[in-house]
């Protein structure tokens, strides 16, 4: 599957049994999968059918689904009712009346419009199970332009994505350049300052030695570097995949961080501190972007 945003937006229409249903779906940034359905008051048992068939296709976001339903032309003809055996029975028992109290026989079809239950409107936009089956291909339809709009945004992202991971590829490989330089410049720095301060410790000196191994251990930024390189190749890796991938993206760029903070307190060197500090900006860059990664 193609790198997909978390926005966007779908809209999917549907006629069948007299109702015409409009279906409008818009997407945006969650961590967790969460939605939102606007239903008319007689539909709301059709929510969870319509959460399911969301979840199908959807796995990350903020998803609203807004339904409209509108009665065709159709649909009211079919409304109209009239219930002929109601009508005869109410004829025959007003006609033997009017027999009766010597009234004349002159009802009329009009006649039916004031008798109690035998004239009713059904409003088949208030029947889910007629419902539903227009409203599920709108919904599908609409379902299928917002994964178009997602997937185009989604293709967007993954480009910049692309580009700054290469970025930071190069942004480590300088690190690693400077890095075994860093305790030769500490060597040169401590013996000018002894030097200014007029002691003299010989190459060999123990003590020196013992200062120069233990900054060494604690400078050194290899195992630090090789799990940074191991993310950004895990990172690009993912961009490729099939399934979504925004969560798991977001948990390597926490991972880079750590690693790079690491680097920069241990490291001990102007150059590659500013290197870090470029490494952090646009990793907080990249992580901003993943937010919006289904």
């Amino acid at each position: 599957m193609p790198l997909r945003s978390m926005t966007g937006y779908g809209r999917g229409t549907a006629a069948a049994a007299g109702v015409k249903v409009e279906v409008e779906l818009s997407s945006l940034n969650r961590k967790q999968f969460d939605v939102r359905v606007s239903l008319p008051r007689t539909l709301f048992s059709l929510e969870a059918p319509i959460t399911a068939m969301l979840h199908e296709k959807l796995c990350r976001g903020c998803v609203t689904a807004v339904v409209k339903t509108k009665i065709t032309a159709l649909g009211r003809r079919r409304g109209i009712v009239v219930d002929e055996g109601a009508a005869a029975a109410w004829i025959r028992a007003l006609r033997k009346t009017a027999r009766r109290l010597k009234l004349a026989d002159n009802f009329a079809g009009s006649s039916l419009l004031n008798l109690p239950e035998v004239l009713r409107y059904d409003d088949v936009g208030e029947e889910p199970q007629r419902v539903w089956r227009p409203l599920a291909r709108a919904l599908r339809a609409a379902l299928r332009q917002l994964i178009a709009m997602k997937q185009r945004e989604g293709a967007a992202l993954q480009k910049d994505l692309e580009r700054r991971l290469l970025m930071l590829r190069g942004i480590v490989r300088e690190i690693k350049k400077l890095a075994p330089h860093v305790t030769r410049n500490y060597i040169a720095a401590l013996r000018e300052r002894l030097k200014a301060l007029g002691i003299s410790a010989e190459e060999r000196d123990p003590q020196l030695l013992k200062e120069i191994v233990i900054f060494a251990d604690r400078s050194d930024i290899s195992e630090e570097t090789v799990r940074l390189e191991s993310h950004l190749q895990q990172a690009a890796k993912l961009l490729q995949d099939r399934e979504p991938v925004g969560r798991a993206l977001d948990f390597i760029c926490q991972e880079m961080f750590r690693e790079i903070n690491t680097i920069g307190s241990k490291a001990n060197d102007a150059q590659i501190a500013g290197l870090v500090v470029k490494f952090k900006t646009e990793l907080e860059s990249i992580r901003e972007q993943v937010q919006n990664v289904e």
